[in-house]
């Protein structure tokens, strides 16, 4: 891995500039202040994911964050900030519902590597994308999906058989809970990362959490280095198991939100 500079050209100008030494120090100093400790190989494989990402989304929109500071805070620092030791202890099943470039279950998985991971998304291309990176960090214990959220929380193969469910996902709290309850066991935990509104999503959906069998466990406000936009981690307990009826059918749960 090394600095990739522009050069001169048409062709060359539209290169991506890949600095992955500056990521990897922006990764150790602003993890350290968020309170993670990552090793060497940690950031290693980071600096492989790091660049990979900026690599591929030259073809393939993955991010609209390409700085190596945007990479580092936004993207992998936010994604650990839902790592709770006391949940995600090793041999825990851990879904990401929707991971996309695979926030926030990869980099979970590179700071847990005892996690059981199973990635999911709609798209193949970025699940040839995560291949990539995977078979360039020689992370084992991960499993990549094909599918929407709908179709997965109906099949047996997914349905209530992990311990968490993790989504980063642009959307409100009522409808990332008819995505993700569905595949939680009883007794396990949904956990959304959320913005600044996280009060308002949850008061809005305390109806939808009471009928697909979820119950609020905490709200653990958190802060991302440098920026002050009143983020927090939302943890729901399934306490019972989800109706049959849910998930809807793809499409449903954004359209008419429980």
């Amino acid at each position: 891995m090394s600095e990739r500079k522009t050069t001169k050209g048409t062709a060359a100008a539209a290169a991506p500039v890949i600095d992955v030494p500056r990521c990897l120090a922006v990764l150790a100093g602003k993890g350290k202040e968020a309170g993670l400790a990552l090793t060497q190989e940690q950031l290693d494989q980071f600096g492989i994911y790091y660049e990979k990402l900026i690599e591929t989304n030259a073809r393939l929109n993955l991010t609209a964050l390409t700085s190596p500071e945007d990479v580092a805070v936004k993207h992998f620092i936010d994604s650990l900030l839902a790592y709770d030791p006391q949940l995600m202890q090793p041999g825990t099943a851990l879904i990401d519902v929707g991971t996309g470039a695979g926030f926030p279950g990869l980099p979970l998985k590179l700071y847990a590597p005892g996690l059981k991971v199973t990635l999911l998304d709609s798209l193949e291309k970025r699940l040839r994308f995560l291949d990539d990176v995977l078979a360039a960090t020689h992370v084992k214990g991960i499993r990549l999906v094909h599918g929407r959220a709908e179709d997965g929380g109906r099949d047996p193969e997914h349905r209530g058989r992990y311990d968490i469910a993790v989504s980063r996902a642009v959307a409100k709290l009522s409808v990332l809970a008819e995505y993700c309850l569905p595949f939680v066991k009883r007794g396990g935990y949904f956990v959304a990362l959320k913005g600044s509104r996280y009060e308002e999503e949850i008061a809005g959906a305390q109806h939808a959490l009471a009928v697909l069998g979820g119950k609020l466990a905490a709200a653990r406000p958190v802060h991302l280095p440098g920026l002050d936009d009143g983020r927090a981690v939302v943890v729901i307990r399934k306490v019972k198991d989800t109706p049959a009826a849910y998930p809807r059918k793809a499409g449903l749960p954004s359209k008419k939100p429980l």
